[in-house]
């Protein structure tokens, strides 16, 4: 009787929690009020340790993406790593440009060159070491990656990190330069 009244529960609640599920998936990649707005400017560190301003990430009109990872992210350095495997092919077919955004604290970041160094990662390397860019680009949890169009603009985000989702990253990257829809 009670797996009954079980069957009859699941099949009529099935369809609901699937349209419930979509609809957060979904509004993880909108719920970010930054999106179709530029990149704010806040004042961090270049890989060396010098000044940099984010309202200088740019790509000459060309797509850009911000990856914000930090060094004891088990995942951000796997999706860094699938995608650093790819990055010349995509360079060349799309013209994008990495940046990837350590948030380790001043204590962790002297980790960060080492890892890139020892990764052969080729991006702009930024250290956001008090985590104001984060906060400003409305991050919470690490990996996550922001899609900018060549005007500046935030277009897309994928929070967390999944093998494949560098696939799902090239698709927009590729629909940002024909110029299509992202959704």
């Amino acid at each position: 009787m009670a797996l009954t009244n079980y069957k009859l529960v699941m099949k009529r609640f099935s369809p609901i929690i699937f349209f419930l599920f979509l609809g957060i998936l979904a509004s993880a990649q909108t719920n970010n009020p930054l999106l179709n707005k530029k990149i704010p400017s806040i004042n961090i560190k270049d890989i060396k340790g010098n000044p940099f301003n984010t309202q200088n990430i740019s790509n000459d009109g060309k797509p850009i993406v911000i990856n914000f990872w930090a060094t004891w992210c088990t995942p951000c350095k796997k999706e860094l790593s699938a995608i650093a495997d790819l990055y010349d092919e995509w360079k060349e077919e799309t013209g994008v440009k990495i940046y990837a955004v350590s948030v380790d604290n001043t204590r962790s970041s002297s980790d960060v060159s080492a890892l890139v160094n020892g990764k052969a990662w080729e991006y702009e390397v930024l250290l956001d070491q008090n985590s104001e860019f984060k906060r400003a680009m409305n991050v919470g949890p690490i990996p996550h990656t922001f899609l900018v169009n060549g005007k500046g603009e935030i277009v897309w985000q994928c929070t967390t990190y999944a093998e494949g989702n560098e696939l799902e990253l090239i698709d927009k990257i590729r629909k940002l330069v024909k110029g299509e829809d992202l959704k």
